[in-house]
Order: structure tokens, then C-alpha cells, then sequence
């Protein structure tokens, strides 16, 4: 079934804040094989003009992937998962995310598109501090593939 263009522009509720911690942007930075002493070292950091510790650019997928989940839960998307692949994925960043932040992300539908009988949802993911500062939005596509 294709995805209903009327989608276009639904957004949904702020998650619930996320807390970034030392620790968490270490273990990531560690997982994707970031070496910058920035990532572990506060006293680098600092020397390098942050506040604190700053997460890799991709770390933000750390609270976007999840307050996307509603996204592919909304009942009006009826979304086969089961059939769902990962598109694409990119980062705009206003600012590093660093240790300490207080983060919530808000979704929106940005494009629904059927091409070769493949349906294609866009989605934006907006994370801003608590007190609503940018810090980046997250854009991927889902594609769900055919029956065919």
C-alpha cells in the first residue's frame, strides 16, 4: 500500500530529554573508531575552545533513531518494517553536542514518494538543548520495499 501523501509536514512531540554524558561519548566515539582526544580528554576539549568532552557528528543518531521510532509507530504511516531499508542518512549540525547537554528531539514527516513500487519516507528529526538552542537535525530515508 503506498504511503499517503497528506503525511507531508506531521510532526510529532519532543522526546524526552536526553542527558549526553562523558561516558556515553566515549563508548561511541570508541565504536566508530573516533580518535580525537577531544572525544575522552575534557582538558583537550577545552584547549580546543568547547566547554567539555564533544560527541563524534554521527552521535546524534544516539537520540534521533528513537524519536523517529514514532514515525514508523504512527498507525496513519502504516509502515511494513518487515520490509524497510535505510535509505540514507545525513547531519546538519548548528553546534557540536558535548558532554552535559540536555537534549530532546522533535520528528517531522518531510516527504513521502513512490518510485518503481518502492515507497519512500523522509523523515527530520530536530534536536535542540532543553531550553530549545539548535544543535542539528537528522534526515533519513526509509525505503519500504515492494511486494513485487
Amino acid at each position: 500500500m503506498a504511503l499517503d501523501p497528506a503525511l507531508v509536514g506531521r510532526s510529532y512531540p519532543p522526546s524526552a530529554v536526553y542527558e549526553v554524558g562523558r561516558e556515553k561519548i566515549a563508548e561511541f566515539a570508541a565504536a566508530v573508531g573516533a580518535t580525537d582526544v577531544v572525544h575522552r580528554d575534557a582538558d583537550a576539549a577545552r584547549a580546543a575552545g568547547h566547554p567539555d568532552v564533544i560527541a563524534p557528528p554521527t552521535f546524534a543518531i544516539v537520540l534521533t533513531l528513537s524519536a523517529a521510532g514514532v514515525v514508523v509507530e504512527d498507525p496513519d504511516v502504516d509502515l511494513d518494517y518487515s520490509r524497510v531499508v535505510h535509505g540514507e542518512q545525513k547531519f546538519v549540525h548548528h553546534r557540536p553536542i558535548r558532554a552535559g547537554d540536555r537534549l530532546v528531539a522533535t520528528p517531522v514527516i518531510e516527504a513521502v514518494r513512490s518510485v518503481a513500487g518502492n515507497d519512500l519516507l523522509t523523515t527530520r528529526v530536530d534536536v535542540a538543548s532543553e531550553d530549545g538552542e539548535p544543535v542539528c537535525s537528522a534526515t533519513s530515508m526509509l525505503v519500504a520495499r515492494g511486494s513485487a
